[in-house]
């Protein structure tokens, strides 16, 4: 297997299970399966998934409103990570959401996640604010990150 053999395409209903699999077995405060079934069938909602081969080993949800995005999920299945497969999928989710017209993409991660954190510093996201006892299972702060994709920005800090 190459990472050639890794390409990444639209959510669908029958990707549910593998990207559930992958939700339960990298997360410890897992969303339900019906969150990724909303998301195939919203209009603001963005799901994709990395297929290699004949296995869907990471996914990614990009929420849409107005000019603004969120990454509200990426995973990559523990077997598959450090194959640089989570730089190919948030790389194709910045040009999605710049393509899109979005001006900035924002997100959550866990403070200590170092490894996502790094990952998204590596992509020219900057710190924004830390939210307390975000996280449950177990209880944890998060760091909201935010990225501008550029143009003006209609967030004005300090005023």
């Amino acid at each position: 297997m190459s990472e050639d053999s890794a390409k990444i395409r639209e959510m669908t209903e029958a990707d549910l299970e593998a990207v559930s699999e992958i939700e339960l077995d990298v997360f410890t405060d897992p969303w339900p399966t019906s969150v990724f079934l909303e998301d195939i069938a919203s209009d603001y909602s963005h799901p994709f998934v990395v297929q290699w081969d004949n296995d869907i080993v990471a996914y990614a949800i990009l929420w849409q409103g107005v000019d603004e995005g969120h990454l509200t999920n990426i995973a990559v299945a523990k077997n598959y990570q450090r194959k640089s497969i989570a730089q190919k999928l948030l790389s194709f989710i910045l040009q999605f959401a710049s393509e899109a017209g979005l001006t900035q993409v924002l997100l959550e991660v866990r403070l200590s996640n170092e490894a996502a954190i790094a990952l998204y510093r590596k992509f020219g996201f900057i710190d924004l604010a830390i939210r307390k006892n975000y996280y449950t299972h177990p209880r944890e702060d998060c760091l909201m990150m935010i990225k501008y994709l550029g143009g003006e920005t209609d967030i004005q800090i300090g005023e």
